[in-house]
């Protein structure tokens, strides 16, 4: 269940920090208010702002939270297959495989990459948070990729404090719909939750998180392209919401309009095979991070899976012919 709010800030709560206001007006705690700040879910006049914003009387605030939970049992480690690409004392490098969830949550209680981690390094489970141990990024479930867990304390606020301040180099490979108007470009947009579904991003707010996405045009097939994408923020959905908000759907996505656009493909074969997909065609192709105690720059780079490689060689072979 979600919380929500949508009010006009009277006198006698002028000055009040954002934070301390949604906690009281919606009965959470302030850690969870101030979560939720960042995480973009609560605006002042329509616009993102601080958890230290002070308020003015006659703003308008909206806000949706999600209702927080007492935090559950640290995950059962479960010896699950894990493709390492890196490891030493300090963090771990590994390729997620497409329909494996990062951590516990809503609908996911076992077999994420978090129970895999703990049966190979025992030592994270008192690294960050107890429900999410060692994860300082995430990709989407059905996103395949390169990612990066901390298995000690002092890598995991180096490497927290580097996400933030988008100190690191993040590159994915996608197939899209369409064909782009130029060989590259950059998406540049605020982002906030969508206005009428809550439980998806949108692009074309007035207000909310900057979100900035270069992309590069690698090969098109006429109604599909391959695109190289590098992360300049780090939204939630972000890829995925400029594409498709662009006109350019992920092909696959079940969420952002990639599975409805497979219709209007004329070439048969393509399009019997983009509707097969199981996943979002989006990829994390490669990782560059400044090594939390070292200091050395790292980069790591993960292979195209077999199901966007297959769909590439089908769509080269029907260009040919």
């Amino acid at each position: 269940m979600e919380k929500t709010l949508d009010i006009i800030v009277e006198k006698a709560d002028e000055n009040a920090r954002l934070d301390v206001f949604i906690a009281i007006r919606l009965d959470i705690t302030r850690s969870l208010a101030a979560r939720a700040i960042d995480e973009g879910r609560v605006s002042a006049d329509g616009r993102a702002r601080k958890s230290s914003f002070r308020l003015k009387a006659g703003m308008r605030v909206q806000a949706g939270i999600p209702e927080e939970k007492e935090p559950g049992p640290l995950p059962a480690a479960s010896d699950i297959p894990l493709a390492v690409l890196y490891e030493d004392e300090h963090i771990v490098v590994v390729d997620k495989p497409a329909g494996m969830v990062v951590h516990p949550g809503a609908g996911r209680s076992e077999a994420t990459l978090v129970h895999a981690l703990l049966h190979r390094y025992p030592e994270m489970a008192g690294v960050g948070s107890p429900e999410r141990p060692g994860i300082v990024h995430r990709l989407d479930k059905l996103t395949s990729g390169v990612m990066v867990a901390a298995r000690s304390a002092t890598a995991y606020d180096a490497l927290v404090r580097a996400f933030k301040e988008h100190r690191h180099t993040r590159i994915y490979r996608t197939v899209c719909y369409g064909r782009m108007e130029r060989s590259e470009g950059r998406i540049e947009t605020f982002m906030d939750r969508h206005p009428s579904d809550r439980k998806k991003m949108s692009s074309k707010v007035a207000r909310g998180r900057r979100a900035v996405t270069d992309w590069r045009v690698i090969r098109e097939w006429g109604q599909l392209s391959l695109l190289e994408l590098t992360l300049q923020t780090g939204r939630t959905h972000q890829i995925r919401v400029h594409l498709a908000d662009t006109g350019h759907p992920v092909a696959g996505d079940p969420e952002y309009g990639g599975k409805r656009r497979a219709n209007t493909i004329t070439d048969p074969v393509v399009r019997a095979r983009v509707k097969k997909l199981g996943r979002q065609m989006l990829h994390a192709w490669k990782l560059g991070i400044t090594h939390p105690t070292t200091g050395r720059w790292m980069e790591f780079i993960s292979e195209v899976p077999e199901d966007m490689n297959g769909l590439i060689a089908l769509l080269d072979e029907r260009m040919e012919r």
